[in-house]
């Protein structure tokens, strides 16, 4: 469930918001910053997939060494739909994408989308910013602490923390440095606290957001 890393091993880290698909955008984005893949670390906020025109590529990411990301809703949304062979609730969400592939190309997809159930829930990692801690939509809890056990389905999924920051009660959460959202698409990135969301609706029409740790 929790992944911890150790960011001195990398020169620069940085964290990505929602990809959906959206592969030239990241690889345009990264060129601009001059990632290093032999030096420099990639985390995601998770949501690889749907909706953008790459959802393989996306996934291919998992194979490179400069690369993690955690699982996203998405993600949980197709190893569900694959695990039940019950397809209604994905493609209703951009999942679609997997039956328009043929013959080996939507096996190799089939593969990468199985490896997802190997991502974790949650990755800290210790940066000279401090500890970071990177979930999909939350950490549902008021206080970190690394293997606690937490509701998963509210790691997700879960809003209720962000609108209550909107509507001005503004509480951080306890037990490391910086926490690392995405799931919800918002015009800017939004900080509070110690609290970061960062997708901004790349495949809406908005842009990738990459924030540097280090």
């Amino acid at each position: 469930m929790y992944l911890n890393l150790d960011g001195h091993n990398w020169r620069h880290v940085w964290v990505v918001s929602d990809l959906h698909g959206c592969y030239q955008m990241l690889m345009a984005d990264l060129r601009q910053r001059h990632f290093n893949p032999y030096e420099d670390l990639l985390i995601c906020v998770g949501d690889l997939i749907d909706r953008g025109p790459d959802s393989v590529k996306c996934l291919q990411l998992l194979n490179e060494a400069w690369f993690y990301a955690v699982r996203g809703n998405h993600e949980q949304m197709a190893l569900d739909a694959l695990q039940n062979n019950d397809f209604g609730l994905w493609m209703m969400n951009g999942g679609n994408w997997l039956a328009q592939l043929k013959g080996e190309q939507q096996a190799q997809a089939l593969a990468l989308l199985r490896r997802s159930e190997t991502l974790p829930w949650i990755i800290e990692i210790a940066c000279t910013n401090g500890v970071n801690v990177i979930a999909h939509a939350n950490y549902p809890s008021s206080h970190y602490v690394r293997d606690k056990p937490v509701n998963k389905h509210n790691i997700l999924w879960d809003r209720e923390r962000l609108r209550e920051l909107m509507n001005g009660n503004e509480a951080g959460i306890a037990g490391a440095d910086h926490f690392w959202f995405g799931h919800t698409p918002l015009k800017a990135r939004y900080d509070c606290q110690n609290l970061h969301y960062i997708d901004t609706g790349a495949v809406f029409g908005g842009a990738l957001t990459l924030a540097q740790l280090q």
